[in-house]
């Protein structure tokens, strides 16, 4: 006996259908592509192939532990639940308190929906994610040019001319910030019907093979780069200006210190190819910039984000078919907010800003080591590996040690669980309901879809469950954390004009909702609400249509909408917002500067999504492994053979090279999420790797947006057994 059920996958950012097969048992037999479902039309990769593999690893925590001394207990929940209470009693002040969220949020139903009442709960400002060792710059200039961090323009893949890309390999990573199930596929079709695709990248990776023209840059140079496609654009007069903006003058004046010849020695790309490519942009009958974490997470990584921003404006592609558009998720509301700002407060140690209400994580082990009036002593971790994905990983691993107390929601007994007191596992993932409440904010064309749990819980609490017990254990309230939620969104919503439910009964629209967790009924909520649901009166979305809809929802393709998503005072786009401004100085006073001889660059692998992907055997071996890719010319130039010593400021690592000319000369790569010798997770144990973290340094961040910085890190290689003076 089996049965075939459909679900999203919740493992990258595709948001890809799944067809899976299971047997009378609950286990996974098969799993394929959903060729059913609207967006993503059957295509499946190796990751979401593995689902079942990965759902029933054996090396999953499936009870709470608590750690004593050196060992584990296995324990029930209340037990669990009361050491956690009996830890975050004994901090006197909240300011020592402190919250890590892991990327797996983000494609969590359950990390979407509890993380910001348990922030709220613990009552503290000292919240840490891998937003800062990822995508914050973006966050940061959007909300400083379009008023709100999550308004992100992404590319419009399916019907684009003309695409420059910078610092992204999605036929490998799937794409990011910018959710669009098959981009390969995507990518052909653009190309298919006459489109151009440039690429621009210190590695030749298989996305840059596809291009019509691969681009090699110097790491951490994209703003140069970019500034001199601007340059051009203001010199031979090709600005297409398709909407009222503030600032086009100082942004002018700004990038008459970056001319394509001034550019051209500091990021490695010819003057004339600069100038090339700002006539292609500005002659394309649609195009648009698209840049991802090569570019993020640089020093100058919030500049290089803004500036493909101010080029999709200053070439008339903003918000118009083609171009760089504005989704329209099917859960949006909320009234006005208050115009973005950063640096709302700052870090206790290093005073680095606040953005997104988020400290970086960069300065977490700051935190946690300087003593002090609000040294961080608590801290909770959800669905994150920070010692191997943070900056200067073996720092923050020891700082972890000298913690009072410390709480992981987490599968695994990992690199970072293992500090803790108390480790709360999650379900499996079929247990659990899947609705892409972040990630269709980003998507290449409106949809929606909701996966219910497929299987039983058998007593063991949701994932939602247990964040929401966290929060109520950290706020000393009782009761039911779904239901305060609900009747305040309600409450604003019947207060807010134009909701369509405006002067309306709270009890009588709480009575309409459907769902059988407090979860659904959420999101039931979210939808009527939205855009397209029922309440708002502009159509009939609600989560019983979803249910009857297995396979998703298309919502339409992208449409103009920059009126609706513009959230600044002015009610404009603020082309020059002054804090970028005046970061520009800094970029300018770095133009003349000699680049180290050798820099290191992150990787990311089709078969890999972080750390926690390595514990499945057919996701590791073959490509997916953890060597130092180096250019050919520079094993030779530096006598090398087999493996080589990498040394940086913070730490060195002995790695295995793997020569390639796909890489330039004077740079090196290593994939980020191994390290995991020793590991209680067998697989990713017999493939443990080195973290790459070792070398990173936690003192060197976008100004910014505080984000961290992998790539262009300065090196240097050896061979082994040659001992090198400090």
């Amino acid at each position: 006996m089996t049965s075939t059920v459909h679900r999203t996958c919740p493992l990258c950012e595709a948001v890809c259908g799944l067809t899976l097969t299971l047997d009378e048992g609950g286990h996974v037999t098969s799993v394929r592509g959903d060729k059913d479902d609207p967006f993503s039309k059957g295509f499946i990769c190796p990751k979401g192939a593995s689902l079942g593999r990965l759902d029933e690893d054996p090396d999953r925590l499936r009870k709470p532990l608590i750690r004593e001394g050196d060992l584990w207990r296995e324990v029930g929940w209340e037990e669990a639940f009361a050491a956690v209470k009996a830890g975050l009693d004994r901090v006197a002040d909240r300011r020592s308190a402190a919250i890590y969220l892991g990327n797996p949020n983000a494609h969590s139903m359950a990390g979407a929906l509890y993380g910001a009442p348990l922030i709220k709960a613990l009552g503290t400002r000292n919240v840490y994610s891998a937003s800062t060792a990822d995508q914050m710059p973006k966050h940061v200039a959007s909300g400083l040019m379009f008023g709100h961090p999550l308004a992100i323009p992404v590319p419009d893949l399916d019907r684009t001319d003309y695409l420059l890309m910078l610092g992204a390999n999605p036929l490998e990573s799937n794409g990011s910030l910018c959710t669009a199930p098959d981009f390969p596929g995507r990518l052909k079709a653009l190309r298919g019907r006459g489109g151009r695709l440039v690429v621009v990248d210190p590695r030749r990776t298989r996305t840059a093979a596809l291009a019509d023209e691969h681009v090699f840059v110097r790491p951490g140079t994209d703003a140069y780069l970019l500034f001199g496609i601007v340059h051009t654009l203001f010199a031979e007069d090709l600005v297409t200006l398709s909407h009222q903006v503030n600032g086009v003058a100082e942004v002018r004046e700004a990038a008459k210190h970056f001319p394509p010849e001034a550019v051209s020695g500091r990021t490695g790309v010819p003057a004339e190819v600069i100038v090339r490519l700002a006539r292609e942009l500005a002659g394309a009958r649609t195009a648009a910039v698209y840049a991802r974490i090569g570019t993020c997470t640089a020093e100058f990584g919030t500049l290089a984000q803004w500036l493909v921003d101010v080029l999709n404006v200053l070439t008339g592609n903003l918000d118009r078919p083609g171009g760089a558009m504005f989704p329209k998720p099917a859960t949006e509301f909320g009234a006005r907010r208050k115009p973005y700002a950063v640096g709302r407060w700052k870090s206790r140690v290093r005073g680095l800003p606040e953005s997104n209400g988020e400290l970086p994580v960069a300065t977490l082990a700051d935190e946690i080591e300087t003593p002090g009036e609000g040294q961080v002593t608590f801290l909770i971790t959800v669905a994150g590996n920070p010692v191997l994905s943070a900056p200067h990983g073996a720092r923050l691993d020891a700082a972890f040690g000298r913690l009072d107390f410390m709480v992981s929601v987490d599968p695994y007994l990992n690199e970072t669980t293992r500090h803790a007191n108390v480790i709360l596992p999650p379900p499996r993932m079929l247990q659990s309901g899947h609705y892409d409440f972040a990630l269709l904010g980003f998507a290449v064309r409106n949809y929606a879809r909701y996966s219910p749990p497929l299987l039983p819980l058998d007593g063991q609490p949701s994932e939602a469950q247990i964040l929401a017990r966290l929060a109520m254990i950290a706020s000393g309230l009782e009761g039911d954390l779904d239901e305060f939620v609900i009747g305040e969104m309600l409450r604003k919503a019947t207060e807010t004009p134009g909701s369509g439910v405006e002067g309306r009964d709270v009890a009588g629209l709480r009575a309409e909702l459907e769902g059988e967790t407090g979860g659904e009924r959420r999101l039931d909520l979210m939808l009527r609400l939205g855009p397209y649901g029922e309440w708002a009166g502009k159509g009939d979305l609600s989560l019983r249509k979803l249910l009857d809809n297995p396979h998703g929802l298309d919502l339409g393709p992208l449409e103009p909408r920059l009126g609706e998503v513009l959230k600044t005072a002015s009610g404009l786009i603020e082309l020059a917002p002054p804090q970028i401004v005046e970061d520009v100085e800094r970029l300018r006073g770095r133009l003349e500067e000699d680049p180290p001889e050798i820099v290191l660059i992150g990787r990311r692998h089709l078969r890999s999504n972080n750390s926690w992907l390595h514990n499945v055997g057919p996701l590791v071996g073959g490509s997916n492994t953890c060597t130092l890719q180096i250019n050919p010319a520079d094993v030779t130039r530096l006598g090398l053979d087999g493996e080589a010593v990498v040394r940086s400021a913070k730490g060195q690592l002995t790695v295995p090279l793997e020569p390639t000319d796909t890489i330039m000369p004077g740079v090196v790569s290593l994939p980020h999420g191994w390290g995991h010798a020793g590991s209680s997770q067998s697989v990713a144990a017999e493939h443990a790797g080195v973290s790459v973290n070792t070398l990173t340094d936690e003192s060197t961040v976008d100004v910014l947006s505080g984000n961290a910085v992998f790539n262009g890190v300065p090196v240097t290689i050896s061979p082994t057994g040659v001992i090198i003076a400090q």
